[in-house]
């Protein structure tokens, strides 16, 4: 799993953003940084709804550091797109249905009990401009939010 202080892994993945396009991550430092990845389970479920849509309520602090916040899960961009879409989210969302940048980040986790496999921890990475981690959080419990207020505040840091 890559920590503060490591270059973020690149990846190139479909960005649900009303329409679908394609999103890769070193090609949006220099204009979108820093960058918000906040990783969750599954769209349409209760904490990760709760998750995204706190992001959502947030999102104006993001805007005031010029920061930019995706969202991503293993979802579909079709089921993503219609996420954003019935929570009012003005942030795009990122579709990693290949499993490879969950992978990558090392925060791929199974629900064994529900035979779900392969989703995403609650994470979050916060990049710069340079294309470092500057901030990582990563829980196994996925009834856990992160704290918003230490992700703007690594947000500030990283600008």
């Amino acid at each position: 799993m890559p920590e503060t202080g490591d270059t973020a892994p690149d990846f190139t993945a479909p960005l649900a953003n009303g329409d679908i396009d394609s999103f890769t991550l070193s090609d949006r430092l220099t204009d979108d940084a820093p960058i918000v990845l906040a990783f969750f389970p599954g769209a349409f479920t209760g904490v990760c709804t709760t998750e995204m849509c706190t992001f959502q309520d947030r999102l104006s602090a993001f805007n005031d550091l010029d920061a930019t916040v995706y969202g991503i899960s293993v979802d579909s961009p079709f089921s993503l797109n219609e996420f954003r879409d019935q929570n009012d989210l003005e942030f795009d969302l990122l579709s990693d249905f290949e499993k490879e940048i969950i992978d990558d980040y090392g925060v791929r986790m199974d629900f064994d009990d529900l035979g779900v496999y392969g989703v995403a921890k609650r994470s979050v990475f916060v990049i710069n401009g340079d294309g470092e981690i500057t901030y990582s959080w990563v829980t196994d419990d996925p009834g856990v939010e992160p704290e918003y207020a230490e992700v703007e505040d690594a947000v500030a840091d990283a600008s």
